[in-house]
């Protein structure tokens, strides 16, 4: 099992790992670079430790800094500590590490927060967390209260039926049909699961919300619990935020102590209490199943399906898993009741969406928008426009989404209207490149992403996306063989029509978005 997991380790390795990520938004700010000195400064190879055991130094998948690259992940000490650093460059980290001037604090990240909206993100952005106290005063665990003290489990999902909130994690499956289904099955334990496992690159929202404003995520994870009849709260998360772990156990600490966490909560007979699991660095276990894999302390491979969670979920009850994201939206939907959430988006796409938007733009950064604005406004109005050079390409919902050409700037972001495009919102990662960037290095790094994140269950991704990276880095040298487009294209679709799950499933479609809007990057040799 030690294997199944990159920060997880069968033999011995430094008694620093550093960790650089060089996947598409921190490689546009240097990513091999950082790693290239890393690795000369520690006086070892990639992948190796130096000779004295001291360091280990280690190229690392997206690290959920896209907005702030290059990002480091550094773990050390006994017990191990882990910390993860933005905004590092070649030249910052010389100084860095030789003493001139610069200290750590300069490597925080720093997350801008924006958009048209500030329905849950008002208190993200702060550099700090938000406590309890400041949650309350400005209306927060209202909605708790009025669910514990008002309404009936049915009451409340059918209010989030009305609502019509679709999962904010990527697939936009109906959050009211989870909850209604497992509310209807007899089992004395029933778990409800916090899927904080953001690992898709270029994705950065449950981070800034965990970091910044974790209550809130808690307020509507409680409300779910008790729609369902849950007898306890999972939060699983990305091993590669030690801040939002950090920052998450506070927050529980504090939760638990004002009375919203434990036995009788607020005096309603209905108790519940949160427990946190970390992963450690594996992209498969954000799919839902894998992730119940992972908390059972195994291998995160996915399931088949059915049976389904709702049924036969972590431990083998019935369990609700919804995304950080989606979490953030119960509470308004509580307070203001479902025709408001409704007209912050449109009549399919309802309420308000976090956008993560990285690359060559002016502000990278988190921004909140209503369902229905254009890629334009989000790229030129709300993140300032593109820097660097003309706009050349937008990766829609990170490595797992598709390509969009400026041509396609006007599309409506709504997962309707993105669908019919041939686009996915998925995630919620927007990622802006201009017309100096090398879209065939950009699409080697998503190959070599998925290459390495492929769990092996399925031999359509294991094989597949191992020849697709193959083909991929082929290209991006110009060494193309004979039969490589047209074995890229079939690969592709393989692993689109036969793996098991999601990620084999999407492995292929920002290449073969790619292959449609820009022919001329794969030339026959």
């Amino acid at each position: 099992m030690i294997d199944f997991y990159s920060m997880l380790y069968r033999e011995p390795v430094g008694r620093t790992v550093v960790r650089v990520c060089t996947d598409p938004a921190c490689a546009l700010r240097g990513g091999e670079d950082v790693l290239a000195l890393t690795c000369r400064l520690a006086d070892v190879a990639e992948g190796s430790t130096s000779a004295d055991g001291a360091v280990t130094v280690e190229r690392s998948p997206c690290l959920g800094h896209c907005n702030s690259g290059v990002s480091v992940n550094v773990s050390y000490g006994r017990p191990v500590k882990n910390i993860t650093f933005a905004h590092v460059t070649p030249a910052a980290l010389d100084e860095l590490l030789e003493g001139r001037g610069r200290t750590t604090a300069d490597f925080w990240s720093e997350d801008y927060v924006g958009g048209d909206l500030s329905i849950v993100t008002p208190l993200c952005g702060r550099g700090r967390r938000t406590r309890l106290v400041e949650y309350e005063a400005v209306g927060g665990m209202q909605a708790l209260r009025k669910v514990l003290t008002e309404m009936t489990p049915a009451q409340l999902i059918d209010m989030l039926k009305r609502a019509s909130l679709l999962g904010r994690g990527g697939a936009a499956f109906p959050t009211w049909v989870k909850w209604e289904g497992a509310s209807k099955t007899e089992s004395k334990t029933k778990y409800f699961v916090i899927n904080a496992d953001e690992s898709e690159p270029g994705t950065f929202k449950d981070r800034v919300l965990l970091e910044g404003d974790p209550c809130r995520i808690f307020e509507g994870a409680v409300i779910g619990a008790y729609a369902m009849g849950a007898t306890h709260i999972f939060i699983y998360i990305r091993g590669e935020y030690p801040l939002a772990i950090e920052r998450t156990e506070a927050a529980l600490r504090e939760l638990r102590a004002a009375g919203y966490l434990g036995e009788n909560i607020l005096g309603s007979g209905f108790s519940i209490d949160v427990e946190v699991r970390s992963g450690a660095g594996a992209y498969i276990c954000g799919e839902e199943t894998a992730l119940f894999e992972s908390i059972e302390g195994k291998r995160g491979f996915p399931r088949i399906k059915p049976p389904f969670p709702t049924t036969h979920g972590l431990f083998g009850k019935p369990t609700v898993v919804n995304n950080v994201e989606t979490l953030a939206k119960i509470p308004y939907i509580v307070n203001h009741g479902p025709e408001a959430f409704h007209r912050l988006g449109t009549a399919e796409s309802t309420g308000p969406k976090l956008l993560c938007v990285s690359g060559d733009v002016v502000r990278p950064g988190l921004y909140e928008v209503g369902f229905g604005i254009s890629l334009r406004h989000l790229i030129d109005n709300l993140a300032g426009g593109v820097v660097g050079g003309e706009l050349q390409a937008v990766l829609i919902g990170g490595a797992a989404g598709a390509f969009a050409s400026p041509a396609q700037l006007d599309v409506p972001i709504t997962f309707q209207d993105l669908r019919a495009a041939g686009l996915t919102l998925g995630s919620g990662a927007i990622m802006v490149f201009n017309d100096t960037r090398d879209l065939r290095d950009i699409l080697r790094r998503l190959g070599r992403f998925f290459a390495h994140e492929s769990c092996g269950k399925c031999y359509p991704c294991q094989l597949g996306t191992q020849r697709q990276f193959e083909i991929l880095d082929r290209l991006a040298v110009g060494r193309a063989l004979p039969g490589d487009v047209k074995r890229l294209q079939d690969v592709g679709w393989t692993m689109t029509d036969s793996s098991l799950c999601g990620l084999g499933q999407t492995a292929a479609s920002a290449v073969l978005s790619a292959m449609k809007h820009w022919p001329h990057l794969f030339p026959e040799a």
